[in-house]
């Protein structure tokens, strides 16, 4: 059993052959109907609870149909349809549903939540987002980075705006697997330092500016995130803009990348704020085939985590 917490709590090989188990599953499917099983059907007999305490579309959408791809089950609850949501305690939740499910996906706010409900679970805890980090989503980038450039290792990668679980997440991607890192945002979007502190005395190599244009220079990957989420109330949200407005990814702000720069956001995006449409939709964008990888990451993950089971 193995769970699938942080991107730090694995090495580079054990990322690296999650990303070859999705890069194998994604090409095994070429030409086959989206509802169809796997010809291995390794999760067969196995079921994925998944609990949602935030929206969700791609991650509740790629890992239903990724567990159904591979054979599996899924059961899906929203808090409030939970006693969790009643007040019922974490650990008893955990205890709960081990006795029942064979693994089980959270997408929460606090992230002290999903490793509390790691401690007290007897099978694998999947985090599918937390207010700190969304590993998950960083999976489904590397797979989408490795397609379109042929490799990881090596390429600069620039994140531009807020800076916030997306990011932390890719902190650690980047640091783990040898890809130099740029970020170009304002004051107090910028990383926490601990996350900072982390990746230099990882060795990674890490560039932070408030200069969008020197963040981008010589990228190879260009990445942004919404500014605005659910919780922030209007003033907020005007404000963030106000803030921001300087770091939309525009197709001036592409043009100073190489000129074989791709572009990746993991979506909601937010056209006109984060970035244009014109970048959205142009022949530099991949972020629908970022979108797609996320069902055959997380049928890696789920391989993964589940493998001393299977």
């Amino acid at each position: 059993m193995t769970h699938f917490l942080d991107i730090r709590d694995f090495s580079k090989d054990e990322l690296l052959a999650i990303l070859a188990e999705a890069r194998r599953r994604k090409a095994a499917r070429a030409g086959r109907t989206k509802g169809a099983v796997d010809d291995d059907a390794p999760l067969a007999g196995y079921s994925l609870a998944m609990i949602f305490e935030k929206p969700s579309t791609r991650t509740r959408t790629s890992f239903d149909a990724g567990m159904r791809q591979l054979g599996g089950e899924t059961l899906v609850f929203n808090s409030g349809d939970m006693q969790i949501g009643r007040g019922e305690s974490i650990p008893d939740t955990a205890r709960v549903l081990s006795r029942m499910v064979d693994s089980i996906m959270i997408r929460t706010h606090g992230h002290e939540r999903i490793l509390e409900l790691a401690e007290y679970a007897s099978v694998p805890v999947i985090n599918g987002l937390t207010d700190l980090s969304h590993p998950c989503q960083i999976m489904a980038d590397l797979q989408t980075l490795e397609e379109a450039k042929g490799r990881i290792e090596g390429l600069t990668i620039a994140w531009i705006g807020d800076c916030a679980n997306v990011t932390r997440s890719w902190i650690e991607a980047a640091v783990i697997l040898g890809c130099p890192f740029r970020i170009g945002a304002p004051k107090g979007y910028q990383p926490e330092d601990g996350i900072i502190a982390w990746a230099r005395e990882n060795g990674g190599d890490l560039f932070i500016t408030e200069d969008p244009a020197e963040a981008v220079r010589g990228a190879d990957c260009v990445m942004t995130d919404s500014w605005i989420s659910m919780h922030h109330k209007p003033e907020e949200a005007q404000r963030r803009i106000d803030d921001l407005m300087p770091y939309q990814v525009n197709a001036a702000l592409m043009a100073r990348a190489k000129p074989d720069a791709i572009f990746m956001h993991c979506l909601p995006a937010h056209r006109g704020e984060e970035a244009t449409g014109e970048v959205l939709d142009g022949p530099q964008s991949v972020i629908f085939d970022e979108a797609e990888n996320r069902v055959h990451a997380q049928k890696a993950i789920l391989v993964h985590a589940l493998k001393g089971l299977i």
